[in-house]
């Protein structure tokens, strides 16, 4: 059996714990689709604005080539989702409950206390990817579509009053609305799928050429987002499975699945991405192309369709809608786990995006409306240093038979973990240097 905690404290996210009724009989799917859910939630943090950009900057210069590196980067999240759910079900805590039985006073609060500004950043680029998707589609300034992003709180607590299963539908909802929109700008482009199966395979120039490697460690390093592994372990506990071995690793199976699935999804929107730019613009000579605005306003005029960009500013506007709401959730999370702080959910979820809009809208204000792409290169960076503070504790948990018991990682996956992990936080490590190496000697 696991180890007991040290600290018993209420289960995460109270108000939905153990909510979702599970099927004791039934076949394959009923169960499946009684799992399915969390991994939707999850994976909008592979498909939010801040992956945009490097996804079609990507895609301009390199055409295809970096598609692998998406490929890759889609793995190691997969695994790393998978380690959640086997640390929630296993264990009923979270990884910020986790952190808070297992590791020191005065180190848990060093790691809460990164985790709110990592995501607090990580909402920073919800926010301005939500507020440039209404510029788009509906020329507003982008200080006004700051501030109407605090509406998501409310938003976000109405359908929750009606249980977690809505707040699940609404963001598979706009999950699809991104991948339909992707799917029709493909059609659209018209891609050559021969050169697209190729982008898929590993090329050793990737890493001979320093922009190539530049960008593609930019994706593999931004990838895993620190907040998706607090909320994965804890929305997970949504489910009501029997507390039996048998069914404890029947829920690891199907909630691994789900997640496994949705994060397929994602892998399906990064890769479109960045396929739509790459027919667009790469092969247009447009090989410059960066900015989401930029993008957007040569869709239309190069492929020759009037909705292109209209699509493109849905999807976008629906990513930060969805990653907006899973983060505000996450706040909520880490704040009851690590420091066992219980506010009322309409508090916590209101701090945490004033925390996102204040920022932005000083910036805006003070730089003009040029300054949310240095604004959204430094969120990144703050999650990438936040980053191995959270995926080695949570390697380092599900890999210890006195926290997990029999449902301790097996040898195979240990291996795995630990160097997945490693590549992870080298990435991104390497990441933050060259991005402070460039900051500065720009200034």
């Amino acid at each position: 059996m696991p180890l007991s905690q040290k600290h018993p404290t209420e289960p995460s996210l109270g108000e939905v714990n153990r909510s979702i009724a599970i099927p004791n009989t039934g076949g394959f799917w009923r169960k499946l689709l009684a799992f399915m859910g969390p991994g939707y939630l999850v994976s909008v943090g592979y498909m939010d604005p801040g992956n945009w950009a490097t996804d079609i900057q990507g895609g301009a210069k390199f055409g295809y080539t970096l598609l692998s590196v998406i490929m890759i980067s889609n793995l190691m999240a997969i695994l790393m989702q998978s380690l959640c759910v086997r640390l929630g079900v296993a264990t009923q805590r979270d990884l910020a409950q986790a952190c808070r039985d297992y590791l020191g006073g005065k180190f848990n609060i060093f790691l809460w206390l990164i985790c709110e500004v990592a995501i607090a950043a990580c909402d920073l680029a919800e926010v301005i990817g939500s507020a440039i998707a209404l510029q788009l589609l509906f020329g507003l300034p982008l200080v006004w579509g700051v501030c109407i992003t605090i509406l998501d709180v409310l938003v976000l607590l109405l359908i929750q009053k009606h249980g977690f299963r809505y707040i699940e539908a609404t963001i598979i909802t706009l999950v699809s609305t991104i991948g339909i929109a992707f799917l029709t700008e493909m059609v659209f482009c018209r891609p050559d799928f021969s050169q697209v199966f190729l982008g898929f395979i590993p090329q050793a120039d990737i890493i001979q050429n320093p922009e190539k490697l530049y960008i593609a460690i930019g994706i593999l390093g931004a990838t895993v987002m620190p907040h998706n592994l607090y909320l994965h372990s804890s929305i997970v506990q949504t489910r009501n499975w029997e507390e039996t071995p048998e069914k404890k690793h029947e829920a690891i199976k199907f909630a691994t699945i789900d997640s496994t699935i949705a994060l397929s999804l994602a892998l399906f929107v990064n890769s479109a991405i960045l396929i739509v730019a790459a027919a667009t613009f790469h092969f247009s000579g447009y090989h410059g192309v960066a900015e989401i605005q930029e993008a957007y306003q040569l869709l239309s005029p190069l492929l020759g369709v009037n909705v292109a960009s209209f699509l493109f500013a849905i999807a976008l506007l629906a990513s930060g809608q969805s990653s907006t709401m899973t983060g505000t959730l996450a706040g909520q999370i880490v704040m009851e786990g690590f420091v066992n702080l219980r506010i009322a959910p309409w508090l916590r979820r209101l701090i945490s995006r004033l925390l996102a809009i204040i920022p932005s809208l000083v910036c805006i204000l003070l730089f003009g409306e040029k300054s949310t792409t240095q604004l959204l290169i430094f969120s990144q960076v703050i999650l990438s240093m936040q980053l191995p503070f959270a995926v080695f504790p949570l390697v380092m948990f599900t890999s210890n038979r006195r926290i997990m018991g029999e449902f301790v990682n097996p040898l195979w996956l240990k291996v795995i973990s630990w160097l997945v992990a490693l590549v992870i936080a080298g990435l991104n490590l390497w990441l933050l240097a060259q991005t402070l190496s460039s900051f500065f000697h720009q200034s």
